[in-house]
C-alpha cells in the first residue's frame, strides 16, 4: 500500500517521523509506505490540486493507491480562506472531484493544534510557566491560532529564541505520546483512522 501525503513541508520534518512510529503499532503487518509530497507553505489549491491528485494516482511508475491531503484550517489570510474545517475539506474535495481514493483533512486550526495537549514539555523547553489554553485544542481559533500562541511562549521564555517548527515541534513529539493528541484532537484522530482504515486496520474509537 502507497499512500501519497501532500503536506506543508515544516510538518513533514516535524511530524511524520512520529506519525510512522505511532502506525506501526496499530498496522503490525499492514504497514503502508507513506510518500510524503510536502510544499513550501500551502498546499495546492483549485485545478492544481486536482492535477496534483491526478498525477499521483496515475503515475506509470510508482502510482499511489491513496492520496490524503493535509491542510491547516488557518492559512494567515485575511478573511479566512477557510472559515471551517467542514469548508476547507468541502473546498478540497470540490478541487479534486469524484475520486474515492481522494482524503481531505485538515489541522484544526494549524498543526500546532496538535501540540498544546502536550503543554507541560512546551513550557520546559520554552523556559515559561504560561498557562496552557483553556479547552479542546481544535478549538484555538483564527484570532490567535496555536502556532502564534506556542511561538510567543517561546519567544517570551527563558530562553528568549523563536519557535522553529521541524526543530521544536519535533523535540516537543519525540517526549510525548502521539495518542494522548489523538484522544483530544478529533480531526487528528479522523486523519489517522483514514490511514488506518485504508490499510484494513482497527480505527481508534
Amino acid at each position: 500500500m502507497r499512500i501519497a501525503l501532500l503536506v506543508e513541508g515544516k510538518t513533514e520534518t516535524a511530524f511524520l517521523p512520529h506519525l510512522r512510529g505511532y502506525l506501526q503499532m496499530h498496522l503490525a503487518g499492514r504497514m503502508p509506505k507513506l510518500d510524503p509530497v510536502p510544499y513550501d507553505g500551502r498546499i495546492p489549491t483549485g485545478a492544481k490540486l486536482r492535477r496534483v491528485v491526478e498525477n499521483l494516482l496515475n503515475n506509470s511508475g510508482k502510482p499511489a493507491d491513496h492520496v490524503i491531503a493535509l491542510t491547516d484550517v488557518y492559512t494567515g489570510a485575511r478573511p479566512p480562506v477557510f472559515p471551517t474545517a467542514a469548508d476547507a475539506k468541502g473546498k478540497l474535495r470540490e478541487w479534486v472531484g469524484v475520486e474515492d481514493r481522494f482524503h481531505p483533512h485538515v489541522a484544526l486550526h494549524d498543526f500546532e493544534a496538535w501540540l498544546l495537549p502536550y503543554w507541560p514539555v512546551v513550557q520546559r523547553l520554552a523556559g515559561h510557566d504560561r498557562a496552557a489554553p483553556a479547552g479542546n485544542p481544535e478549538a484555538v481559533n483564527h484570532n490567535n491560532p496555536p502556532a502564534h500562541r506556542i511561538s510567543e511562549v517561546f519567544r517570551t521564555g527563558e530562553r528568549g529564541r523563536a519557535y522553529v517548527k521541524p526543530r521544536d515541534a519535533a523535540r516537543i513529539l519525540r517526549e510525548s505520546d502521539l495518542s494522548v493528541a489523538i484522544s483530544q484532537c478529533s480531526e487528528l484522530k479522523a486523519f489517522v483512522n483514514t490511514i488506518i482504515s485504508v490499510c484494513g486496520g482497527a480505527v481508534i474509537p
